[in-house]
């Protein structure tokens, strides 16, 4: 038949798979001595390959805590097996397969945000499919590609932003010295914004003999993201030979410790955490950052500023009914600890007030501004009253007063 051929090893070679290569099949091998006789028969089946029926779009967006189902079936011989994986992550974050091989995200969470790929295989072949999950509704999501240009007492960094939670989303450049000694007090993270649309910021007046780190952050109106990498850079003249800069994860190892003992109280006001200050300090300590994630989704940091001297912390406004997951990071100068113990807290039962986003921060000002200015109204309305009553009270006095003055004389005369 055409395209047919027999290999080297006695093989047949089929290039065509068609009805002509249906059948039972017998390979007999011979020399110049005869042969032993033939092979037992081998049946050659022509089975179909998997092939989509239903393919899933190209995008879906949907809001956070929201029901998305993404259709995908497929046929063959012998029939296909469906399953579906989400491309750089492992696991499926949360998420199912129903029966009719569709992916169903109930609720939606931010971590199953991405690309999720479609997989059909039989015994004959596999083929697939992918689309992209937007997850609207949520902070922003982690830069990613950053990078430094060093320049002469500056450095150039540019990224690439990550998704924006279907919101503007914003940025500031965050960077410090890794130096042990500086000409000048310098023991915290410096922040720069970048202006509206730009993904690239020059920084400038850096010292020079001095190591740099830096990372990104991109906020929108519902919060912070994650910090991007940390990474590190030396501006332009530097002897790169002679002092190579340090991998910040060693220099956090060797001069900060981490937060010990973390741990976690229900109260009425909220989840009061609590902790012991670092065992090892080789620097003043400058303060602690609490991150936090939700039933098992990427970290974001809730709140950077907590001072040294404090060792306890109240968190209020958890979803309820949600698995949320703390940890804590100490600050020493430039140098940042690795995290802390972490404390696992379920709102399952509790009181707690219901909050749209992971954890909400204070009322915004013009809310608070009303607040305050209803209080303040209503306290003048309650003093305006009661004035108004005493005033009215006296004047009634008086008439009485007069009247019975009036009655005493016309009684003394009679």
């Amino acid at each position: 038949f055409p395209g047919w051929s027999l290999g080297p090893d006695g093989s047949i070679v089929v290039a065509t798979g068609n009805d002509d290569a249906l059948g039972l099949y017998a390979c007999t091998p011979y020399n110049s001595y005869g042969t032993a006789g033939a092979s037992p028969p081998t049946r050659v089946l022509l089975k179909d390959p998997p092939a989509f029926t239903v393919r899933p779009k190209e995008e879906y967006f949907q809001e956070v805590g929201r029901e998305l189902v993404i259709p995908c079936t497929a046929r063959g011989d012998p029939p296909p097996t469906v399953t579906w994986v989400k491309l750089g992550s492992a696991g499926k974050s949360g998420a199912r397969v129903d029966a009719n091989s569709s992916l169903v995200f109930r609720p939606l969470a931010k971590e199953q945000h991405g690309v999720w790929e479609c997989r059909a295989s039989n015994a004959v072949a596999h083929v697939s499919t992918a689309t992209s999950v937007h997850v609207l509704g949520t902070s922003p999501h982690a830069v990613t590609n950053v990078s430094v240009l060093p320049l002469l007492l500056a450095a150039n960094i540019s990224w690439e932003p990550g998704f924006d939670g279907g919101y503007f989303q914003r940025f500031s450049v965050w960077y410090s010295p890794l130096a042990k000694h500086l000409p000048r007090a310098h023991r915290d993270w410096v922040s720069l914004s970048v202006p509206a649309g730009a993904q690239h910021l020059l920084v400038e007046n850096l010292q020079p003999d001095v190591s740099y780190q830096f990372s990104v952050l991109a906020q929108n109106k519902l919060g912070s993201g994650p910090f991007s990498q940390i990474v590190t850079s030396v501006p332009r003249g530097f002897p790169l030979t002679t002092v190579p800069p340090e991998p910040p994860a060693v220099t956090v190892r060797i001069f900060l410790a981490p937060p010990r003992a973390l741990r976690a109280n229900e109260t009425a006001r909220g989840v009061l955490l609590q902790w012991e200050p670092p065992g090892q300090l080789s620097a003043a300590l400058s303060g602690y950052a609490l991150e936090l994630r939700q039933d098992k989704g990427g970290w974001e940091v809730l709140d950077r500023s907590i001072p040294s001297t404090k060792t306890q912390v109240l968190v209020p406004g958890l979803i309820k009914d949600a698995f949320y997951e703390f940890r804590l990071v100490a600050f020493a100068g430039s140098y940042i600890s690795d995290p802390s113990n972490t404390v696992n807290v379920s709102t399952a039962g509790m009181e707690v007030y219901p909050s749209r986003t992971q954890l909400p921060e204070l009322l915004p000002q013009p809310v608070l501004a009303g607040v305050i200015g209803g209080i303040c109204f209503l306290s003048v309305a309650v003093i305006f009253s009661t004035v108004a009553a005493c005033i009215m009270n006296r004047r009634r006095a008086a008439r009485l007063r007069k009247r019975r003055q009036g009655r005493s004389p016309r009684a003394l005369a009679e």
